[in-house]
C-alpha cells in the first residue's frame, strides 16, 4: 500500500486529493496544526480514514517527525497562506507560510525520507503581469502580489532541491481552480454564495472590484489528478495545469446569477475596496505539456463548474434556514 503525506489536507485541494488517493488505496496522512477546534468540513465524510499528524510548517522539527512517522512514498505540499488579497496586509506571514515553509518541508523530506516524491503547489499568480499569452512552463515570472512573489520562491527552491540533492521534486503551476469547497473569501465562492443568499432573500447586493479581469478557471477535482500524475512519472518535471480558456469576472457573474433566473446588473455594486493595489489583468494557461506527457484531461467545463457551485451554495443556505426554523420552533415549544 502506497503512503502519502498531505499538508493543507483540510483545504479545497487537500480534501479532493485525499479523497482521490483513498479511492486508489493509499494510506493517507494529513498534517494539521494543533487548534482547539479543527475544521474538517471539507473532508467530513472520510476524515476517519485519514491518519492525522500534528505539525507546523514553520517548525522544521515537527515536519521531520511527521515525515519520519508517515514514511511517505509521496508528499504533497499544499498548505500556504493562499488568499492573494490578504498578502498585501500580511506580507510577512505570507512569506513565512507560502515561501520559507516550502524549504522547511523540502528539508524534512531530504532528512527523513529522501526517496519520497515531492509535489509543490505553484501558482499562475507567479506570472502576474504576463509577458506572453498563453503562459506555459517557460514563460518568465512577473508576480504582482506578495503572494505571487512568495510562490515564485517556493517554485524555485523546489527546482533547486531537485537539482542540488537529486530529489524527485515537481511543481504544478496551477491556474485558478475552484469548487464548492473553495473558501467564501475567493471570488468564485463569494459570487456563488451571494447568488444563493440573494435568491433566498437573505442579501440585497454583492460588492465587487474589477469585473474585467480575465482568468482561466477550472475544477479543483480535475486538477488534483494532475498532481498525482506528476508523481507517477519516471523523471520529475514542472507542469502548467489549466483549461486554456479565459473568462471575465463579469461572465462569472452572468453565468452564476442567470442560473437562478436573476440579472447580475440588478445586484452588483462596484466597490474600489475590492480592487487590487497591483492588478493582474489576465491569466491564460497552455497545458499542452501536461496533456501530452501526463495524459491529463479536463472533465468539468466552466459553466458546469459555476452551476455546480451555485447549486451547492443554495443547498447550504436552505439547510441553514431549515435549521434556524427548527431551532425557533423548539424554543417556542419549550416556552
Amino acid at each position: 500500500m502506497k503512503r502519502a503525506l498531505i499538508t493543507g489536507v483540510t483545504g479545497q485541494d487537500g480534501s479532493y486529493l485525499a479523497e482521490f488517493l483513498l479511492e486508489k488505496g493509499y494510506q493517507v496522512y494529513g498534517l494539521r496544526r494543533r487548534t482547539s477546534t479543527p475544521n474538517y468540513e471539507n473532508c467530513e465524510s472520510f476524515k476517519d480514514r485519514i491518519e492525522w499528524l500534528s505539525g507546523d510548517l514553520n517548525d522544521l522539527a515537527s515536519l521531520i517527525e511527521a515525515v519520519r512517522v508517515s514514511q511517505p512514498d509521496e508528499v504533497y505540499n499544499l498548505a500556504a497562506q493562499s488568499y492573494v488579497a490578504a498578502s498585501w496586509p500580511q506580507p510577512l506571514a505570507t512569506g513565512q507560510m507560502t515561501a520559507l515553509a516550502v524549504t522547511n518541508m523540502l528539508e524534512a523530506v531530504r532528512i527523513a525520507k529522501p526517496d519520497a516524491k515531492f509535489y509543490q503547489a505553484s501558482s499562475s499568480e507567479m506570472f502576474g503581469k504576463v509577458v506572453e499569452t498563453p503562459q506555459k512552463e517557460t514563460t518568465p515570472f512577473y508576480p504582482r502580489s506578495p503572494y505571487g512573489v512568495a510562490k515564485v520562491y517556493g517554485h524555485w527552491i523546489t527546482v533547486n532541491y531537485r537539482e542540488s540533492f537529486d530529489m524527485f521534486a515537481c511543481s504544478g503551476i496551477l491556474f485558478n481552480h475552484e469548487s464548492p469547497r473553495r473558501g467564501v473569501e475567493f471570488v468564485t465562492r463569494k459570487v456563488t454564495d451571494a447568488v444563493a443568499r440573494i435568491k433566498m432573500g437573505l442579501q440585497l447586493e454583492l460588492r465587487m472590484g474589477n469585473l474585467d479581469s480575465l482568468r482561466d478557471w477550472g475544477f479543483a477535482g480535475d486538477y488534483v489528478k494532475a498532481m498525482w500524475l506528476m508523481l507517477q512519472q519516471e523523471t520529475p518535471d514542472d507542469y502548467v495545469i489549466a483549461t486554456g480558456e479565459m473568462h471575465s469576472v463579469r461572465e462569472l457573474l452572468e453565468v452564476a446569477f442567470s442560473h437562478v433566473g436573476l440579472d447580475y446588473r440588478n445586484y452588483v455594486v462596484i466597490d474600489q475596496a475590492f480592487v487590487r493595489p497591483a492588478e493582474v489583468d489576465l491569466l491564460l494557461g497552455d497545458c499542452t505539456k501536461a496533456k501530452e506527457k501526463l495524459g491529463w484531461k479536463l472533465e468539468v467545463g466552466f459553466q458546469e463548474l459555476i452551476h455546480m457551485m451555485v447549486d451547492e451554495d443554495l443547498k447550504r443556505v436552505k439547510n441553514r434556514l431549515r435549521a434556524s426554523r427548527d431551532d425557533m420552533y423548539s424554543l417556542v415549544n419549550l416556552g
